[in-house]
């Protein structure tokens, strides 16, 4: 158990430390008690307050002395006094309990509602009376002053089963397919019952007639929220005469005036996961609403009060015990999956007493997991210890004065970038401003260009010989403008107004950056053109120097040099019309003249490849011949 203090608010927690596995052996358990510590300064505040596998429900009787809690398995009922703060009697069922109630101040009267339709009476002494009902049971209530059992389940009617005569009365017909959760007011006995449809239909015990309906589906959906399924009440519980709250099977809690059709307040858990059950702690006005994941309590106070009465020494236990952190369940097991054991060669173990299977996977001894893990992998340790001592290494670099790095890419620009960042940052620091605009190099849509070769800026290149002068003008007048700026801001003075027809100063600095930047832009003009002029004449020189070698073809054994033949036949078809060109190509078969069905011409044509006189199988290009002739 531990005792800790946050906000001043004071936790119990009666669950602390590190929890012992159900399979270990009476003799492991033994064992550890004696040799660990924490075990030993375990306080167990009930002894054996705990169910073998889940605990389903737990109640408290009105008397405050016992704690009934029914879970499985197999399944059973367990009793607690919490005067000798021991189990005092367990019960075994015959099948799970669905619901339970106490009908007495004390244990001595039960009513166990269970899966398999059956309706079980307990007296002090045990199993009492044995009933069924028509159809399956989900919940039940009690109403005292006629003595009757409601029970709703799969079925639109609510069971009716007299407890003083001993038989069931007649059924409620309620208006719903099914319901689910059913609750009686303690002050004026109105019954009210949920139905999956969403809605709460409540009816007077004394006519057995409905007195009103009211739909809390639609008033559970905030705006705009995406409707899956109609809600259904899954938790239902008064308090008072005037104020019920309602559980969804979709997670909010609708607290209700009866005399308004609107919930007062609607809280979600935000976990899309039905509520299982809501009580009202009186005392602190608190809303108590659980759902499988968590425990929600609203509260005005964040103190949660002292001790409960039984367990008032728990105050004084405050003082002596420490706040310490909550042990990892199992910290002498290592759970691993199949596939973990798989990586560790381990797959064999399976089946044997080494592994015990839990869940999805299996629970082996940690330092059997270690002995393994460090033979799978003999250097996990250096590697280890390596990261760690580089992020020591790390840490203590950030504690150095930051040297800037250039990248590998446009190393000038980065750094003028750096300079003009360094001016702007100390001018808006003079100014008092806010955040500063963030600079061209930590932006990540700029980061290729001083990464990629490609986009390295050739500064001999003629565009930026000729924008070079330009930029460098304007980049030294926002410099000068930064430095003008800064002084004015650490002199604090404003500038005095100049008499009309007078230049400042400032203007005619301006025009003389103007025409300096125009002479600048001439000048590389002038560099280029007599740099291309010098290109050419180096060309010029180089071919004069050149001396070209006539090129020689031989022709091949069997051919025939025919080129001189061929340029007679091709002037000769030059000179006539084209109408014989047509008629001569129709003979030779090369081209084809068709009509087609619209009335038009058609004509298709080969192309032949005619051999030259260079020795080579086809030429495509008319020169070659000439070239053998030279």
């Amino acid at each position: 158990m531990q005792i800790s203090s946050v906000n001043d608010v004071k936790i119990y927690n009666l669950s602390h430390g590190k929890s012992l596995p159900e399979w270990l052996s009476d003799r492991k358990k033994r064992q550890l008690q004696k040799q660990d510590v924490d075990i030993q300064r375990r306080i167990e505040l009930i002894q054996d307050f705990e169910m073998p596998t889940v605990c389903t429900s737990i109640k408290v009787s009105r008397d405050g002395q016992f704690i009934l809690a029914a879970g499985t398995y197999k399944p059973r009922v367990r009793c607690y006094d919490t005067y000798q703060l021991s189990l005092k009697f367990e019960r075994c069922l015959d099948s799970d309990v669905v619901a339970f109630d106490i009908l007495s101040d004390d244990y001595s009267k039960l009513v166990f509602l269970h899966a398999d339709r059956y309706v079980e009476f307990h007296s002090q002494h045990g199993n009492y009376y044995k009933t069924r009902i028509p159809k399956f049971g989900r919940d039940f209530s009690y109403h005292y002053p006629s003595c009757d059992l409601y029970f709703v389940g799969s079925t639109s009617q609510v069971f009716r089963l007299n407890l003083e005569q001993g038989r069931f009365l007649n059924s409620l017909q309620t208006d719903a397919v099914e319901n689910n959760v059913c609750d009686i007011n303690p002050v004026h006995h109105l019954f009210a019952t949920g139905t999956s449809e969403g809605r709460v239909e409540c009816w007077d015990p004394r006519v057995r007639n409905r007195v009103g309906t009211l739909d809390c589906a639609l008033s559970s959906l905030a705006e705009g929220a995406e409707v899956q399924s109609l809600p259904s009440i899954s938790a239902l519980k008064f308090n008072g005469s005037l104020t019920m709250a309602v559980g969804t099977s979709t997670g909010q809690v609708l607290l209700y005036d009866l005399r308004a059709s609107q919930p007062l307040l609607v809280r979600d858990h935000n976990y899309n996961l039905p509520i299982k059950s809501l009580n009202f702690h009186d005392q602190l006005d608190l809303v108590v609403s659980a759902d499988a994941k968590i425990i929600k309590m609203w509260n005005k106070d964040t103190a949660l009060g002292p001790a409960p009465r039984w367990c008032s020494f728990l105050d004084n236990l405050t003082e002596e015990l420490e706040e310490s952190p909550e042990s990892t369940v199992y910290d002498d097991y290592k759970f691993v999956t199949r596939k973990d054991l798989e990586n560790l060669g381990l797959s064999h173990l399976v089946g044997s007493s080494l592994l015990r299977a839990y869940m999805h996977g299996y629970f082996m001894d940690v330092r059997l997991y270690h002995k393994v893990k460090s033979m799978a992998n003999p250097f996990a340790y250096e590697e280890y210890r390596k990261d760690k001592i580089r992020q020591k290494i790390e840490e203590s670099r950030t504690q150095r004065v930051p040297v800037k790095k250039l990248p590998k890419v446009n190393k000038e620009l980065a750094l003028k970038l750096m300079e003009q960042g360094d001016d702007e940052a100390a001018l808006n620091t003079r100014k008092k401003k806010g955040k500063a605009l963030p600079s061209v190099l930590g932006d990540d849509r700029f980061k290729v260009m001083f990464e990629n070769p490609d986009y390295q800026v050739d500064e001999q290149s003629i565009e930026f010989r000729l924008l070079n002068p330009i930029v460098s003008k304007v980049g030294e007048k926002k410099q000068k403008k930064l430095r003008l700026m800064a002084q004015q801001v650490a002199a604090s003075k404003k500038e005095a107004e100049e008499p009309e027809g007078q230049a400042s100063s400032e203007e005619e600095s301006s025009d003389d950056d103007d025409k300096g930047w125009v002479e600048e832009v001439r000048e590389q003009r002038r560099l280029i053109w007599e740099e291309g002029q010098d290109r050419r004449r180096q060309k010029k020189e180089g071919d004069r120097n050149t001396v070209l070698q006539p090129q020689y073809y031989q022709i091949k054994a069997g051919q025939e040099f025919r080129s001189f033949n061929d340029m007679a036949r091709k002037q000769r078809l030059q000179k006539t019309s084209l109408e014989d060109r047509l008629k001569s190509e129709e003979h030779s078969g090369t081209s084809n003249v068709a009509d087609t069905a619209v009335g038009s011409k058609q004509l298709t044509f080969t192309l032949k490849k005619v051999p030259c006189g260079c020795g080579a199988e086809y030429c495509h290009s008319p020169r070659t011949s000439l070239r053998g002739l030279m």
